[in-house]
C-alpha cells in the first residue's frame, strides 16, 4: 500500500482542486444568469423611466423656461424652486388637501367596491361570472378621456342628465353648475375614478378569492362564524398580499390622477380651488412656462408616492414576520 500512495494522492488532490474550480465556475454562472436574463428589461426601464426622472430632477434645480429653451443655457438656482413650492399658500391650502383627501377617499371607495364585486362574482356560477366580469371590464377598457367626457355630459349644467332628473323630480328649480364648487367637482371626479378603477380591484381580488381553501370557510361556517366573521377572519388574512398590491396601485393612480381633473370644466387651471399636484405641475410648466418650478412639484409628488409605498410595504412585511 505504501508504494501506491505517492502515485494516487497527487491525482486525487488535482481532481479535488479541479472539481472545486468547476463548482465555483458553475456557482458564478448560476448567480449571474438571472441578471443576464433581466438585463434587457432593466435597460429598457432605465431608458424609459429612470433617465426621464433624472432629467426632471435636474430641471427642478434650474430656472428653466422659454428663454432657456431658446438659448440652450442652463441657469441653476439650487433648491429655490423647492423652497417656493413648500412655502406656497396654494400648496397647503388647496393643492395638498385636494390631492391627499381625494386619494384617501378614492382608494377606500375603489377597494371597497371592487372587493364587494369580487365577492359577488365568486358566488356566481361559471357562466354568469364570465358574463358579469366581461361587463365590468368594459369600464376598465374605456379610456380615461372618454369616461371623463361621459361624466361631464351627465352633470352638464344645460343638457346634463343629473340636472334634468332633479328638475323633473322637483328637487331643484333651475340647473346647477356642479363644476364650480370644489366639493361637488371632486365628488364627480370621485365617481369617475371609482367607476374606472374598481374592475381592476374586482378581478384581482376574485383571483385571490378563488384560491382560498374552501375547507377553511366550511369549517368556520360549521363553527358558527357568520359571513362577516368569515370574511375578516379568514379571507382578509389569506389575501393580505393581494390587498397590498391593489391598495398600492390604487394609491399611485389616485395620487397622480390627471385627466379626470384636467378635462373637467375649470380643472385646467381656471378654477384654482380644484388644483391637485399633478394638474398644478402641468399648469405651472406648460401654462406659465415655468418648467423648473413644475418639475419641482413633480419631484415632490414622486417622493410622496415612494414614501407611501415604502411605508405600506414595510408594514405588510412586518406583519408577515410575526
Amino acid at each position: 500500500m505504501s508504494s501506491t500512495l505517492p502515485v494516487t494522492a497527487p491525482a486525487e488532490r488535482g481532481t479535488t482542486s479541479a472539481g472545486a474550480g468547476g463548482r465555483r465556475g458553475r456557482s458564478w454562472v448560476a448567480r449571474t444568469r438571472p441578471w443576464l436574463l433581466l438585463a434587457p428589461g432593466l435597460v429598457v426601464l432605465v431608458v424609459l423611466m429612470l433617465w426621464p426622472l433624472v432629467r426632471v430632477f435636474l430641471f427642478s434645480l434650474q430656472d428653466y423656461g422659454l428663454p432657456q429653451i431658446v438659448s440652450g443655457e442652463q441657469e441653476w438656482n439650487g433648491v429655490d424652486n423647492y423652497v417656493e413650492v413648500l412655502t406656497s399658500a396654494q400648496l397647503w391650502a388647496v393643492v395638498l388637501p385636494n390631492t391627499i383627501g381625494f386619494a384617501a377617499l378614492a382608494v377606500t371607495a375603489t377597494v371597497a367596491l371592487g372587493t364587494a364585486v369580487a365577492v359577488l362574482l365568486a358566488s356566481l356560477g361559471t357562466l354568469w361570472r364570465t358574463v358579469v366580469s366581461s361587463a365590468i371590464m368594459a369600464a376598465w377598457a374605456m379610456p380615461a378621456v372618454t369616461g371623463t367626457y361621459v361624466w361631464i355630459w351627465i352633470f352638464d349644467a344645460d343638457r346634463g342628465v343629473f340636472n334634468h332628473v332633479l328638475q323633473t323630480l322637483g328637487l331643484q328649480d333651475q340647473p346647477v353648475n356642479w363644476f364650480t364648487d370644489r366639493w361637488s367637482f371632486y365628488a364627480i371626479v370621485l365617481l369617475n375614478v371609482v367607476h374606472h378603477g374598481f374592475p381592476f380591484v374586482a378581478v384581482t381580488v376574485l383571483a385571490g378569492l378563488l384560491g382560498v381553501p374552501k375547507e377553511l370557510l366550511e369549517a368556520a361556517e360549521i363553527d358558527g362564524a357568520g359571513a362577516w366573521r368569515r370574511f375578516f377572519s379568514i379571507i382578509v388574512p389569506q389575501l393580505r398580499q393581494v390587498f397590498a398590491v391593489v391598495i398600492i396601485m390604487s394609491t399611485i393612480w389616485d395620487f397622480k390622477v390627471f385627466a379626470q381633473v384636467y378635462l373637467m370644466p375649470g380643472g385646467a387651471g381656471t378654477n384654482r380651488e380644484v388644483l391637485n399636484l399633478g394638474v398644478w405641475s402641468y399648469v405651472e410648466s406648460f401654462g406659465q412656462n415655468r418648467y423648473g418650478f413644475g418639475s419641482a412639484i413633480a419631484v415632490l409628488l414622486t417622493v410622496m408616492l415612494l414614501a407611501i409605498t415604502v411605508v405600506y410595504v414595510r408594514t405588510i412585511l412586518k406583519e408577515d414576520e410575526l
